[in-house]
């Protein structure tokens, strides 16, 4: 779903910026909303978000508002209404860890690369 801000804001470069949504949410215990970055803002004016996706536990029940970052060199306006990112809702599982020795497997410790190609 999209997510509008509620109140303009002018995004300067390098600086970013919480955008208030007005909206606030109740989730279910196993799941979280993730707010990630509109693919349009992104491509035809570099407006990203920093943390994306950006996660909502089901505990936070305050105003969901969106961390924005302009990679631009120009600042850009956010009007009232403007659609900033989007969300989805996706279930997850909790777990309980366990410390143990970790089995052998063929790739071991080796990461950043060391798979192939």
């Amino acid at each position: 779903m999209d997510l509008c801000a509620v109140e303009g804001a002018t995004l300067e470069p390098n600086m970013p910026q919480l955008v208030p949504t007005g909206l606030a949410i109740e989730l279910p215990s196993g799941f979280e909303a993730q707010v990630r970055p509109r693919s349009g803002l992104a491509f035809k004016h570099a407006i990203t978000i920093p943390n994306g996706p950006g996660t909502i536990d089901p505990g936070y029940r305050g105003e969901i508002r969106v961390i924005l970052l302009n990679l631009g060199r120009e600042p850009y306006r956010i009007n009232a209404g403007d659609r900033i990112a989007q969300m989805i809702i996706a279930r997850y599982e909790a777990i309980e860890w366990i410390e143990t020795d970790l089995a052998d497997s063929s790739r071991g410790a080796g990461g950043f690369g060391s798979s192939g190609r």
